[in-house]
């Protein structure tokens, strides 16, 4: 085996991809393993692959998060476009025959809101409504009950 290891070694460690060793890298240069290690540790080779791993992750999460803000800005437009129309709609037919109008805008008010990461119906109970309710199911439990005791 000859030792001398290329001015490239790190590079052609990196190109191994997911099959990357130390030992597989030795075996192509015709090196031993242990050249190879003490030049990636004088190198820091490990270091600088973290490093090139980061900013490739880094790269690639912003051009998703790109992607994803041109594909909300893109779903966006289109639901202003169809609730354009939905509107030109309502004005130019009688309510009576624009329900197909009402829908796309409705339809198209929800999915806007949606994107926009807002909620699309009311999902809150006030108060009122829950005393309400439960008033109802204790007064109905009671008469049960006591049309129950008074049968015998």
């Amino acid at each position: 085996m000859t030792t001398r290891i290329p001015p490239d070694a790190f590079e052609q460690y990196v190109a191994l991809g997911d099959d990357r060793s130390y030992e597989r890298l030795a075996e192509e240069l015709g090196v031993t393993k242990r050249s190879i290690c003490r030049r990636a540790a004088k190198d820091n080779w490990q270091s600088k692959l973290a490093a090139m791993e980061r900013a490739a992750r880094d790269d690639s999460e912003a051009r998703m998060q790109e992607s994803i803000s041109s594909m909300r800005e893109r779903h966006l437009r289109t639901m202003k476009a169809i609730q354009g129309k939905a509107l030109e709609a309502l004005r130019a037919y009688p309510l009576t025959s624009a329900m197909d109008a009402v829908r796309a805008l409705d339809m198209s008010i929800k999915q806007e809101r949606l994107i926009r990461g807002e909620p699309t119906e009311r999902q809150t109970v006030s108060i009122e409504e829950t005393i309400r309710r439960e008033y109802d199911r204790w007064m109905t439990t009671s008469e049960d009950e006591s049309e129950v005791a008074e049968e015998p």
